[in-house]
């Protein structure tokens, strides 16, 4: 089973917190600073669960989900967002074609890893991603 993941988050010690915590679980973490550089990574071949930060500047998460839609590169990927925010974002309700669920910040390691596991197993079995906040 492939277990990649890619954190997209400007802020650098989110992406290192995260590989620091599934790495040790034999997961390849991939990290992106900001919707531009997910989207190379998407063109260079990476497929696996996204982790996207929201509130990024330039590109935020919404827009690059959407760029990530438009270009056809949602094949073979499962997307969760991460935010600090406490309520759901009304942006959700229209993306849940492509967006799985929120992941609040700050996040427990033991509620990471086992969302991630869970995701990484729907993709090793090819079946249809999940409803969202499953």
């Amino acid at each position: 089973m492939e277990r990649k993941v890619m954190i997209v988050d400007d802020e650098p010690d989110i992406r290192e917190v995260v590989k620091v915590v599934l790495e040790p679980f034999g997961f390849e973490v991939v990290t992106a600073e900001n919707g531009d550089r997910c989207i190379e990574e998407l063109q260079r071949g990476f497929r696996g669960v996204i982790l996207m930060d929201i509130m990024m500047p330039g590109m935020n998460g919404w827009e690059t989900i959407r760029k990530i839609e438009s270009n056809g590169l949602t094949d073979g990927n499962i997307i969760s967002m991460l935010t600090a925010k406490e309520d759901p974002d009304t942006d959700l309700s229209q993306m849940t074609e492509t967006v799985l669920n929120y992941i609040r910040k700050p996040f427990k390691a033991e509620y990471l890893v086992s969302t991630v596991e869970k995701y990484c197993a729907w993709l090793d079995q090819n079946q249809k991603a999940p409803a969202v906040g499953n």
